[in-house]
Parts: C-alpha cells; structure tokens; sequence
C-alpha cells in the first residue's frame, strides 16, 4: 500500500516495465521504507528484543514480496491474462492481492526454519 502511494506521488523511472508497467522504482524504495516501519512498529509492539534484526528480516521479506508480485505479474504477461481472476473486479484477481504476501509468507517460515525450529520459526523473531 505505502508502495502504491509513494509511487503515485513521486513517479520517477519504471522499475519493471515490460513486466508490470505501473511500478515505479520510488514505490518499491517506499514499500520497502513502510515495510520497515510496520516490520519494527509490530516488533515493538508485541516486545520483541532485537530491533536492528526485526528490521532487517522486514526489509528482506519487503523485497521478497515485491520480487513475487513481480514474479506474478510476469507469469500473467507471459500466457496473455490481465487478471487471474474475477472474484474481486478490477484488481486482477485474488492471486494479485496475495502474490507478494505468499512470498514474503514462505520466505519467513525458511528464515525461521533456518535459523530456529521448523516446529516454531516464530520463536526465534518473537521469543516467548
């Protein structure tokens, strides 16, 4: 969302355009910047420890969703469909509300089996 805005107000160069036109580089620097924010806003909320890695796994998984509604919108162009689907009207389909979310989704659960336990990969950002 802070992506959409950023990039509406700003502009600037197009940071994929034969793969999703409407990008602009200015949106995904501040989708990543909200990311952050609300990475850290929520690690503090819920009394999270290291701050510096909460913002680092957020920016990260920031990346990583932009990277998979790239990803997606690169799939829809290469087979000739402008939305995936018609259960939400004019917003390409519930795949394009997702896309981004079930990248950076998995890629936390991989962090957190990486790095912890693949029974409890939350723990190791939000210790108990």
């Amino acid at each position: 969302i802070f992506a959409y805005f950023v990039g509406r107000s700003v502009g600037g160069p197009k940071l994929a355009p034969a793969i999703s036109p409407g990008k602009t580089r200015s949106g995904a620097v501040g989708g990543a910047v909200g990311g952050v924010v609300a990475g850290v806003l929520l690690g503090l909320a819920v009394g999270a420890g290291n701050v510096a890695m909460i913002a680092g796994v957020a920016l990260l998984l920031s990346v990583i969703s932009q990277a998979g509604d790239l990803y997606e919108s690169w799939v829809k162009r290469r087979h000739g469909y402008k939305d995936s689907g018609s259960i939400i009207p004019g917003h390409g389909g519930v795949m394009d509300r997702v896309d981004g979310l079930v990248a950076a989704a998995f890629a936390l659960y991989v962090i957190g089996w990486l790095s912890g336990s693949a029974d409890h990969p939350a723990q190791v950002l939000f210790p108990a």
